[in-house]
């Protein structure tokens, strides 16, 4: 039984450009209780694999959540595939505001202690107990009234580029930083405010609806699908669009362009800029916001150092890396002195 990959992203990337057929990147989540993870998994992958799905996707006693590519020729076989497991039937299905046919090159289908990483230990939350779902139209209103606390539930690399007028954007690495941030920040308004949240496709404001129900706030709101779904109701609705800029995404796409705003700038030379890349040196990756004049000039790096390294032979540069692990305290996501324009 194959429950691996068996090309690598480069081959993989060559076969789609061969195919020439259309992809949808999409992406849900669903909290329930599961079981048996691992069966879970080895199912998905066995029936994906053979649909010719590619992505990351991430099952745990608490649910799963999904981010991935299917042939677009196969999205029917793959809905009914979907429909046929008994907590996943009717599942809403973020599809991609823009489409990539190479936004994912792998199928990787893990088991995890938890979907959403959130730090708490505390067997008496339970995360199915969520907030209420809003669509875009109700989510206009309510972030105009003024008992509402609109909250930016992603990090701060992902504000950065795009977000909700007048929304709190807490300047937090992990979703498992803002929990407690947000809700020292609001404790005074438990009673008499509504919270309202919002994320890329809905799996971490779900989270924290729940829990800022389990911690005593009485009036809590998350935005349904997030801002993916909020984009597709407000094209399809002519409603007004209250997004600024570009949503990050995380796979190779980096970003959906929501609003023509742009809103942040070049950590490098300032001019307005919200181009997320990963800096060429592969023993830094550091992803950072860069434009094109400093591409060029910076040969995708963030500093000199790194173009220093880059400009070796490839050899040299593996030599470098030798001994050093890839990790979080390594690629780290838009924080580094080097970047002189980073707010």
């Amino acid at each position: 039984m194959q429950l691996y990959n068996t090309l690598s992203a480069k081959e993989r990337e060559k076969l789609i450009e061969e195919a020439g057929q259309d992809r949808l990147t999409i992406s849900f989540y669903k909290y329930a209780h599961i079981g048996n993870p691992k069966i879970l998994r080895n199912h998905l992958f066995l029936n994906w694999d053979e649909m010719d799905a590619l992505g990351r996707i991430y099952v745990a006693n608490e649910g799963i959540n999904a981010q991935l590519s299917v042939p677009a020729e196969n999205f029917n076989v793959f809905k009914t595939h979907l429909d046929s497991i008994s907590f996943l039937e009717n599942v809403r299905l973020n599809i991609a505001i823009e489409q990539d046919n190479k936004s994912f090159l792998k199928l990787k289908v893990k088991v995890r202690d938890k979907i959403v990483a959130d730090g708490l230990n505390d067997k008496t939350f339970d995360v199915t107990n969520k907030g209420i779902h809003v669509g875009a139209e109700q989510f206009n209103e309510l972030i105009e009234d003024p008992d509402t606390v609109l909250v930016d539930m992603r990090n701060h690399y992902e504000s950065e580029i795009g977000h909700f007028k007048n929304a709190v954007t807490p300047d937090v690495d992990t979703f498992r930083d803002s929990l407690d941030i947000i809700e020292q920040d609001l404790a005074e308004h438990k009673e008499d405010k509504k919270l309202v949240m919002y994320c890329t496709g809905g799996i971490r404001c779900e989270k924290a609806s729940a829990y800022y129900k389990h911690k005593g706030f009485k009036n809590v709101y998350q935005l349904e699908g997030g801002i993916i779904e909020y984009t597709r109701q407000v094209r399809a609705q002519n409603l007004e669009n209250k997004f600024l800029g570009k949503n990050f995404v995380f796979d190779h796409r980096r970003g959906e362009r929501i609003s023509e705003d742009i809103i942040s700038h070049c950590h490098q030379c300032g001019k307005p800029c919200d181009t997320h890349v990963n800096c060429a040196n592969e023993a830094c990756h550091l992803l950072f916001i860069q434009c094109e004049e400093c591409a060029a000039t910076m040969d995708n790096c963030c500093s000199m150092e790194c173009q220093e390294i880059h400009a070796l032979p490839y050899e040299k540069q593996k030599a470098l890396r030798k001994g050093k692990g890839a990790s979080n305290k390594i690629f780290k996501k838009g924080r580094s002195p080097v970047l002189k324009y980073k707010k």
